[in-house]
């Protein structure tokens, strides 16, 4: 078995609780799919945290650390730049300081196990580009073109993070819900499968509780657990500098 966690957005409470679950399961491999900082009050215990996993890659605000915010929203490249302060070491910094630099200007952007390839958004862009819901919608052309040529870049099964928004995109082009299928799916062999994880530190898809992935053999399980996002809240009130809406939008899980 594997876990599969995506999107931690430096909310210790939620990633603590995530890795305590992990734990619980017996799981010893943890593949991380980037976004550890961004948004919330932590990403130095966060980063402290994540660095205990098999695999971790870079996201879209990992890398805004190392080369700008670009495309970012006022509020989400303010977040960018206090977590800049909070992380890049000086001359009379710490080892710990430089280490946790390091490791975040040292991530991959992909990573091919076998058949399975790990990103944070895209085969096509690794840390930018969205793969999303209606992206499987049908156009008057056919089968939407943009699927078409991810599903070509991946040898089975390609997990994501990036949206928030937890499903799996069947090369069918449907788009399934965890509650669809009961949270738990079957994979049929020799089919192709995105599966986006959803959201450790700031879900997006009504259910407040952090989401993560269990891959055991030809089995998806999306498991749902509780954190106190009171206490991130008030965390990020704190700081003065993360905009209040981060907060705020924790309890509504949007």
């Amino acid at each position: 078995m594997i876990a599969v966690i995506s999107d931690i957005h430096s909310n210790l409470e939620a990633l603590t609780n995530v890795l305590n679950d992990i734990k619980q399961k017996g799981i010893t491999e943890i593949m991380c799919l980037g976004d550890i900082v961004g948004y919330a009050a932590n990403p130095t215990e966060c980063i402290n945290l994540i660095q205990s996993c098999k695999l971790v890659l870079m996201g879209n605000h990992d890398e805004a650390l190392l080369q700008g915010a670009i495309g970012f929203t006022a509020d989400a490249k303010d977040a960018v730049e206090w977590t800049r302060k909070q992380l890049k070491p000086g001359w009379l910094s710490s080892g710990g300081a430089k280490g946790r630099w390091d490791f975040i200007a040292n991530l991959p952007t992909t990573y091919l196990d076998k058949d399975i390839l790990y990103v944070h958004g895209s085969p096509r862009d690794p840390t930018t580009e969205y793969i999303l819901e209606s992206d499987t919608e049908q156009t008057w052309s056919g089968p939407p073109r943009k699927l078409q040529q991810i599903f070509e870049m991946f040898p089975r099964l390609c997990f994501v993070g990036h949206t928030h928004q937890p499903g799996i995109i069947t090369e069918e082009y449907r788009f399934l819900k965890p509650p669809d299928f009961n949270y738990t799916l079957e994979l049929e062999d020799n089919k192709k499968y995105i599966i986006n994880i959803g959201s450790v530190g700031q879900p997006r898809d009504g259910d407040n509780r952090s989401c993560y992935v269990v891959m055991d053999n030809h089995k998806i399980t999306y498991c749902r657990i509780p954190y106190d996002y009171k206490i991130t809240k008030e965390k990020i009130f704190k700081t003065n500098a993360l905009s209040q809406y981060f907060g705020e939008r924790l309890e509504a899980g949007k």
